[in-house]
């Protein structure tokens, strides 16, 4: 089981209003479940491992992550979708943002590639750019923090 088709379901279950899909292929299984604010969970199975050497992350803790993004000051930038995040328009060209830059609002941040489509997510403030919440090639989930803007 490919990224992609992890993709492609979660996809589906958004569009389709699915709240949880539970798939096995070979010794790979796989649960998604949407919660409550429109996300997907990643759950894999104890014997599966397949996903975890194709790089799917797993899925952090719903309850400790809030108080930690509250706890910092500044405006987060959150991933619209499911997708692979990019920090450069290409692999030889340098970043769009770097820590310390500053911007404005509608300015291009990064790039988050998703069924084949590239959507530049732009900044929704002025500000300094004081984190990077992930890292270049990352896959990244809906609602994922993507930046950090003070």
């Amino acid at each position: 089981m490919d990224v992609k088709t992890i993709e492609s379901l979660a996809r589906l279950m958004k569009e389709t209003g699915l709240t949880s899909l539970k798939l096995s292929e070979g010794e790979t299984s796989l649960k998604l479940e949407r919660l409550p604010m429109g996300g997907i969970a990643l759950a894999e199975a104890p014997a599966a491992t397949g996903a975890q050497a194709l790089g799917v992350p797993a899925p952090a803790p719903a309850a400790p992550a809030a108080p930690a993004a509250a706890a910092q000051e500044g405006t987060l930038v959150l991933s619209p979708t499911v997708g692979v995040f990019y920090a450069a328009a290409s692999p030889d060209s340098k970043p769009f943002v770097e820590v310390g830059d500053q911007v404005k609002k509608g300015d291009t941040l990064c790039i988050i590639e998703a069924m084949k489509l590239m959507n530049e997510i732009p900044a929704e403030v002025d500000g300094t750019v004081a984190e990077i919440c992930v890292g270049n090639g990352q896959v990244v989930e809906y609602n994922q923090p993507l930046f950090r803007i003070v």
